[in-house]
């Protein structure tokens, strides 16, 4: 974990600018089995410190890829050179934003280490048991992948603090013949925040879970085409997870909004049904845990939850300090950079529609002829909120009862509107958190929620 040589810098912080440092560290670590072969075994990491200065808005911003404390003396001085030149020459005077509460934030989990030999073992024993346990497989691919970020951070009108953020997975992904003539997979992601041994000291404690997914690559062998047209489905807490992200997460952050998002004319106004909630969640979650906790960003800002929509109804944004002074609201800790070299951008956290109080199994009793749609494969949505999704396991309804596996369909639709036919929300809980978010800079994120009776457009053969 870094060391830090960074406090006896802050002496350089000048006044009237607002400064933020970051020392910042970032490690990675990919091993891929296809079919038993090693195809891949990758480590790698980076290491270096940035530099923010504001000066009446106008933002100077330097780093450096070494770790020495000339270093973090370097960035101070050319970010401020650089906020005070822009602001010297700017015909129009911004404003500030006011100052936040400080203090230290100090949670972190450890970052350790783990040895290559060590993963690549454990990856060699899951391909063995899904060798063994799964024989009609055409194709099997057990990859790990591990990232880590290590962050210290001081403010010259916010909150400092040391924070790490951990996060480790094994994939497996399963190839069958479908009946059609034409190959099926599935994957599915085990793991989570922490290092190797957090995760996987036992690795048989995903082997039910690997034999739950060979049984659904094996429904879907003898999987049907979804009836294309509008329909009344029950979207999974995958599906849901990826709305809440794709379609209704990325048009409300604040600097989408300036650029003319849908979410910008809808704020205090309906956009879904009253049973429709949703959070950006930093470190909480409604039962206590979020996937990938969030305590303090890269602005020097304590990471708070923003309620995005509350029965139905958009009431906030995600900030940066800069937004929120925009549009009055209070900013709750999104502005997160995924390496040193980058500056902060307005990000998703843990995205979440929040659970209901109905049960799955009385959704699916309430519907005569519709589909279950439990996973997304992929999926793309624009600042109007319209999106696409790809359905990679899905059901049948049939009669109240489940029927047949899906092929690949999908579904598509604008988001505000299809919220709005939201009729029944589950009191079970999906989490996600093996992804990352694209926008700009790579970064991890949460997103989940419950399944939700609702309707929408189909694809189908």
């Amino acid at each position: 974990m870094l060391q830090d040589i960074l406090s006896g810098s802050t002496a350089l912080f000048a006044d009237g600018v607002q400064t933020v440092l970051r020392g910042h560290e970032n490690r990675q670590r990919r091993v891929v089995l296809l079919n038993g072969n090693l195809v891949g075994n990758v480590r790698g990491e980076s290491r270096g410190i940035s530099a923010r200065v504001t000066k009446n808005g106008y933002h100077g911003f330097s780093s450096v890829a070494s770790y020495t404390e000339e270093d973090a003396k370097a960035v101070i001085r050319a970010a401020t050179e650089n906020a005070l030149f822009l602001d010297g020459r700017a015909k129009v005077k911004r404003p500030g934003y006011p100052a936040l509460a400080g203090g230290a934030i100090e949670p972190k989990v450890p970052v350790i280490d783990t040895e290559q030999k060590l993963i690549i073992e454990a990856v060699k024993t899951v391909d063995a048991y899904v060798e063994k346990s799964c024989p009609k497989l055409i194709s099997r691919t057990v990859v790990y992948t591990e990232d880590s970020q290590d962050k210290i951070i001081y403010s010259s009108d916010a909150a400092s603090g040391h924070v790490t953020y951990p996060r480790c997975y094994i994939y497996v992904f399963m190839s069958a013949m479908a009946h059609t003539g034409a190959p099926v997979e599935l994957f599915e992601a085990f793991g989570g925040l922490g290092s190797f041994a957090d995760n996987f000291g036992d690795l048989a404690s995903i082997y039910p879970k690997i034999d739950r997914l060979y049984g659904q690559v094996m429904d879907k062998t003898e999987g049907v085409y979804a009836e294309a047209g509008n329909k009344l489905v029950i979207l999974g807490g995958m599906m849901g997870g990826m709305l809440a992200h794709e379609a209704v997460g990325h048009t409300t952050e604040a600097d989408l909004v300036i650029g003319g998002s849908v979410a910008g004319p809808c704020l205090n106004k309906r956009v879904g049904s009253d049973l429709v909630s949703l959070v950006d969640y930093a470190h909480t979650g409604p039962d206590g845990r979020v996937p990938l906790p969030v305590y303090l960003d890269d602005e020097g800002v304590i990471a708070k939850d923003v309620p995005i929509i509350e029965n139905g109804i958009l009431t906030h944004y995600m900030n940066n300090r800069e937004t929120a002074e925009r549009f009055g609201m209070e900013p709750a800790g999104n502005a997160r950079a995924w390496e040193f070299s980058d500056e902060p951008l307005i990000r998703m956290r843990n995205t979440l529609i929040l659970p209901g109080t109905d049960k799955l199994e009385d959704m699916i009793a309430s519907i005569d002829d519709g589909y279950y749609l439990i996973n997304s494969s992929n999926g793309q949505a624009d600042l109007t909120g319209e999106f696409m999704f790809g359905v990679s396991l899905g059901y049948e309804i049939k009669n109240g009862k489940l029927g047949k596996a899906l092929l690949d369909t999908t579904v598509a639709g604008t988001a505000f509107e299809m919220l709005k036919t939201v009729d029944m929300v589950s009191d079970h809980l999906t989490w996600s958190s093996s992804g990352f978010c694209g926008k700009k800079q790579m970064m991890p994120v949460g997103m989940g929620g419950p399944e939700m009776r609702c309707r929408i457009t189909i694809g189908g053969r």
